[in-house]
């Protein structure tokens, strides 16, 4: 009776092993990872996308409008975005929340909390505006800036979700493709990370068949937030040779790819 009970048991463990092994959600991968680049630095035209498309991996750089980059090399962003790398929305001007702890940084023309509801909704059209005229496309996801989504206690994004396909977030958490709210996808922002730390939230996402988006400023400096370009390289081979498993893709295609999912389940 024992040795049949065990056997039994012995067959549920294998079942469900190999259930786990055939879970493939993510158009036919078990997880997708979203490299996204915020504020349209120079380090990411001269150090992220290089190192990207070495590898045949596309990312989504959001871009601020006014940013010196944004504005003097456009036609290094026209490029990428040819060559299949989505520009995101970030703003015209990157204005944060100042009234906050720790936003000392924030200067007065700059601070979300002295914006209107309007003037924070025209700025993140007209830099839809902009966008457009560099890439031609009408799809767009956005982020936002500091993580900020209210001015007080009012949303500035409600009023306009319906521009964007998907908005990024901060908060460091990932969820199954049936669970992820596309007005605030969160993500994990790299701060100075080894690859081996980053390969570790990979393998986090393909054990729990999640959407994990990574948040990039500094690609070997630019920022406080920084990586080195050795563990950033070493990073994306990772992505590169673990492909079988890893759906690598824009934010918008694979916010569109959520949306159908959920759209045909009823979620």
């Amino acid at each position: 009776m024992l040795k049949r009970l065990f056997f039994v048991f012995l067959l549920v463990l294998i079942n469900n092993n190999i259930n786990a092994q055939s879970v493939k959600p993510w158009n036919g991968k078990k997880c997708t990872v979203v490299l996204t680049y915020d504020d349209g630095m120079r380090q990411h035209l001269d150090n992220a996308i290089p190192a990207l498309d070495s590898e045949g991996l596309k990312a989504t750089f959001y871009l601020t409008a006014f940013n010196s980059t944004s504005k003097n090399r456009v036609a290094e962003w026209r490029k990428a975005a040819a060559n299949g790398h989505e520009l995101g929305n970030h703003t015209i001007y990157h204005p944060c929340d100042g009234s906050l702890a720790g936003r000392e940084w924030v200067s007065k023309e700059n601070d979300l909390s002295n914006y209107s509801i309007q003037r924070m909704q025209n700025e993140i059209l007209m830099c839809n505006t902009y966008l457009n005229a560099i890439d031609g496309n009408t799809k767009r996801t956005f982020a936002f800036t500091c993580g900020d989504m209210k001015i007080r206690d009012t949303s500035f994004y409600e009023g306009i979700k319906n521009e964007f396909i998907a908005a990024r977030a901060v908060r460091a958490e990932m969820h199954s493709i049936d669970s992820i709210d596309l007005n605030n996808v969160d993500c994990y922002y790299v701060n100075n990370n080894t690859a081996e730390q980053m390969i570790e939230w990979v393998n986090t996402a393909k054990e729990k068949n999640a959407l994990l988006v990574i948040l990039f400023h500094g690609v070997g400096g630019g920022h406080a937030f920084d990586i080195t370009l050795q563990e950033h390289r070493k990073f994306l081979k990772f992505l590169k040779e673990n492909q079988e498993d890893i759906w690598v893709t824009s934010m918008l295609e694979a916010a569109e790819y959520i949306k159908k999912y959920q759209s045909s389940t009823g979620k």
